[in-house]
């Protein structure tokens, strides 16, 4: 063979590769390349909408974050007045209470006032009378026994 016949059929067999690997060969790497392609394009947009639904997520976790904390500053601005309400109410009703019981002191101490002027009452007549009955005893002179008892009755 000549050096033209073997370039020849080189040529020929080097076309049914090329054939050969274009018809059967080549479409399933092409389509596997596609594929690949296909899902990495796929996961970077995938990457980028998980990306946005994360900063969006953030900011509704700020915004209920922000709201809780509203809320609760709200709260406890209600539980603080709930219980500046709650300490006045318990003062006013101890004002009325120590009241009262300043009223039945003072009433207990006029009824004690008054038993003690009564028993005094009684003790000085007890004297008078004892008094009177020794002055009795020593004589009798009407002068003497008026100016006693003026006396006595100036005392009481």
């Amino acid at each position: 063979m000549s050096i033209n016949a073997t370039l020849i059929v080189q040529m020929i067999v080097f076309a049914i590769l090329v054939w050969f690997t274009m018809r059967f060969v080549w479409p399933p790497i092409t389509a596997a390349l596609d594929e690949r392609a296909k899902k990495i394009a796929e996961g970077l947009s995938a990457a980028d909408k998980a990306k946005a639904d994360l900063a969006s997520a953030h900011q509704r976790v700020e915004q209920q974050l922000a709201a809780a904390r509203d809320d609760a500053g709200k709260r406890l601005a209600d539980a603080e007045r709930l219980a500046q309400q709650m300490i006045e109410d318990a003062k006013g009703r101890a004002s009325e209470e120590a009241a009262k019981i300043v009223a039945a002191a003072r009433a207990e101490a006029e009824q004690e006032s008054v038993k003690a002027r009564e028993a005094l009452r009684e003790q000085v007549a007890a004297l008078a009378v004892k008094g009177a009955e020794s002055i009795l005893r020593r004589e009798v002179n009407a002068g003497v026994h008026a100016e006693l008892l003026t006396r006595l009755k100036a005392e009481l």
